[in-house]
């Protein structure tokens, strides 16, 4: 269930849904995903859908995350130096921008499913990201400003505060609206204290709350 044969299609379609950064590619490749799934449903870790993890939240779809990391690395001939991930979720996400980035910081409002990816991390050794339990709509202010900014949960508008610890050039993709209204994907890019928004697809994330952790 989770040889290689089942990862290669899993990037054969990503490669079909026009994801290029090989380097992404080759991150999603190597990465288990089936560690960051429970039991039963580790068999389908390599179908390109988005899967339960409890607590109403969910594993990112495979081509979400490719998406959204392509997106902030686009332009860049290296290594993202420090990244902000809204919703660590399990880590799966986490763990992919970590091997592309220097350092990360990852913030999750729901303490168990912290824990969970805090633990998967460990596994694969990856140790370049510091995580607290917090409410990501604030961000993490004493450590940016940042040069890329991945959220995986949807306000209805973005948070003022994550804007402000964007560095001059940075990126954040960001999906933005409601369940039922539809949520679009934007892609913001910073310049001096101009904001450039790129609508890249329609997407469907759970909500982000703001002002709310939960233990």
């Amino acid at each position: 269930m989770t040889s290689q044969r089942t990862r290669e299609r899993m990037i054969a379609s990503l490669l079909d849904k026009g994801i290029k950064n090989w380097a992404v590619l080759d991150v999603m490749r190597t990465t288990p995903r089936h560690i960051f799934l429970d039991e039963a449903l580790a068999h389908r870790a390599y179908e390109d859908t988005a899967l339960p993890i409890g607590f109403s939240q969910t594993i990112s779809q495979p081509y979400v995350v490719a998406r959204m990391t392509e997106a902030v690395l686009a332009g860049r001939s290296g290594r993202l130096s420090r990244v902000l991930e809204i919703g660590t979720g399990c880590g799966y996400q986490t763990a992919i921008i970590a091997q592309l980035a220097d350092r990360v910081w990852s913030v999750e409002r729901i303490q168990p499913l912290l824990d969970k990816a805090r633990k998967n991390l460990g596994l694969l050794k990856i140790r370049n990201v510091r995580s607290k339990h917090d409410d990501g709509s604030l961000g993490w202010p004493e450590y940016g400003p940042f040069d890329a900014i991945i959220a995986a949960a949807a306000p209805q508008q973005v948070p003022e505060e994550l804007l402000q610890q964007l560095a001059d050039g940075g990126r954040l993709v960001i999906p933005v609206g409601s369940e039922r209204g539809g949520q679009e994907l934007r892609l913001i890019e910073r310049s001096a204290d101009e904001f450039h928004t790129q609508i890249l697809e329609a997407v469907n994330f759970v909500p982000l709350y703001l002002g709310q952790v939960q233990y």
